[in-house]
């Protein structure tokens, strides 16, 4: 029988880190589920992400799955800067200045060491990025370590000639504040780019070292993703890009934005501190409906188990979150510090792929939605798109077992999982690079296979493998699609209606 990571038609995705930086601790979340890892360039150096890399490589060579890596750009996060040890908690642990509600904090252009000073008691504070004081206007507000510090800029000191010019803000909710605590100016347009000097230098390493996705951070508009695609053109590249939605202005320039990227990812952290916090189960249902009108994957990620970084089993809450997140159409869905930092990356994916499984056998499915092509998709009449809307007829009428395909490039498989379908797409291909993006596709399961002589030949191949390991049984149905003459990219133009064993075979 197959494995069961291979009966969840939900792709997980799972983050490199301290606690998965072998091997074999990556086997065992692909194991568990995982069939992708994500490299965040927010942490590290060069050399660091280069080990993750082949780490991921190698974890897919030992366990014979074709798993994909996604670069995560850092984007323009916003940091306060070194802050003095003032309350330290005397015991090794927690350090920095404790804000109480209506205290002042004086932040200032000029870099300084964050401070409480001796005079009137304020705090003083500098950031990663000076220009916010001439950015930021009285009223608005100030939030620190996610929301977790909240303050209110009530007035500003200094002509922008002033080297001293501060913001003077008041604390409405107050907590311990440290050094590289991030910022987030949920009523600030701020004029830093998207797309940083540290982002541009991690995506020609993105290129150099053959990236499978590469996600953009804090997006705000379509241009955004022009310029990084344009950059990746220049380089020859096709590198698919994973647009993160977290910020308010890219919701209101969704659609173009859902038009313009290859996937989109739900990132719920800056989303839920720079909006009302209600709105970000609404907004991710929105998001994924849109990216489901444009046939694109989406990921829904941020503290989908957060509790599991220190706990062996997640919160019903949690559990809850994953399978609403399955419910509302996500493609995947992703663990961040769970697998990165966490005492239990194993258990999260474990538990992830679980609550999928159990979400996906008991999802209930309009009949008239299901095999129901992506509005966009429809709208081209394109010859494969259509043929994929066919497939789902015939699964749903033949109660088949699964789809098989041949796809050389991955759009074959692309048009097939848009259509959602209820039954494991198991995709044949020669091409690796091919075969690792297909990892975030909803239920494409990706099988490397030197491309055979004929179109019969592969029936055959196709048909010992699946009896072999177990996806089907003798005489169960199977729907097969192909291209004539096999492999040759955007001519798949078959359906064949195959019983497993060849017990009986109508072809059309």
């Amino acid at each position: 029988m197959p494995a069961t990571n291979e009966n969840i038609l939900s792709k997980i995705l799972a983050t490199v880190g301290p606690a998965t930086s072998d091997p074999q601790m990556l086997c065992r979340l692909i194991d568990e589920g995982a069939r992708a890892f994500r490299i965040n360039f927010s942490h590290g150096t060069f050399d660091d992400f280069e080990k993750a890399l082949a780490t991921v490589r190698e974890a897919s060579r030992l366990a014979g799955v074709e798993a994909s890596a996604l670069g995560d750009l850092s984007g323009p996060k916003l940091r306060v800067s070194k802050v003095d040890d003032i309350d330290d908690d005397g015991h090794g642990g927690k350090k920095g200045i404790i804000l109480e509600p209506g205290d002042t904090v004086e932040l200032q252009y000029e870099t300084v060491l964050g401070t409480r000073q001796q005079t009137n008691g304020n705090t003083v504070l500098s950031t990663n990025y000076p220009q916010m004081v001439d950015e930021i206007e009285p009223g608005q507000r100030l939030l620190v370590d996610d929301g977790a510090i909240r303050m209110l800029v009530t007035d500003k000191k200094g002509d922008p000639t002033d080297p001293n010019r501060r913001l003077i803000c008041n604390v409405t909710v107050g907590g311990r504040i440290s050094s590289a605590k991030g910022i987030n100016l949920p009523d600030t347009e701020l004029s830093a780019p998207s797309i940083t000097e540290r982002d541009w230098e991690c995506a020609q390493w993105a290129v150099d070292h053959g990236i499978d996705y590469l996600a953009l951070s804090f997006v705000r508009n379509a241009g955004d993703i022009q310029e990084l695609r344009t950059f990746l053109q220049k380089q020859k590249s096709d590198i698919p890009i994973i647009a993160k939605i977290e910020k308010p202005q890219a919701i209101n320039d969704l659609e173009n934005i859902v038009n313009a990227a290859d996937g989109l990812m739900v990132a719920r952290g800056d989303l839920g501190v720079e909006m009302d916090l209600a709105m970000v189960p609404v907004i991710q249902k929105r998001i994924i409906r849109m990216a489901h009108d444009y046939g694109k994957p989406v990921i829904v990620a941020t503290q989908m188990l957060q509790s599991m970084i220190e706990a062996p089993v997640p919160t019903r809450a949690e559990a809850s979150d994953v399978a609403n997140a399955i419910f509302d159409g996500a493609d995947a869905v992703m663990l961040s510090g769970e697998t990165a930092v966490g005492h239990y990356p194993v258990q999260a994916v474990h538990t992830m792929a679980h609550i999928a499984r159990a979400s996906e056998e008991n999802r209930d499915v309009d009949p008239n939605e299901m095999g129901r092509a992506p509005r966009k998709a429809r709208e081209t009449k394109y010859r494969t798109a259509a043929l994929a809307h066919g497939v789902a007829i015939i699964v749903k009428d033949l109660d088949a077992k699964a789809v098989v395909t041949w796809s050389e490039l991955g759009g074959t498989a692309r048009y097939l999982s848009q259509n959602r379908l209820p039954v494991p797409i198991i995709t044949f291909s020669s091409n690796q690079v091919a075969l690792r993006r297909m990892n975030l596709m909803f239920g494409v399961v990706p099988i490397y296979l030197e491309r055979p002589a004929t179109p019969d030949e592969f029936v055959a191949e196709l048909d010992r493998r699946l009896l072999e390991t177990g996806w089907v049984q003798p005489g169960d149905p199977i729907v097969i699609t192909k291209g004539e003459p096999l492999g040759l990219p955007g001519v798949t133009n078959k359906i064949r209606i195959h019983y497993a064993g060849d017990v009986c075979r109508v072809s059309f």
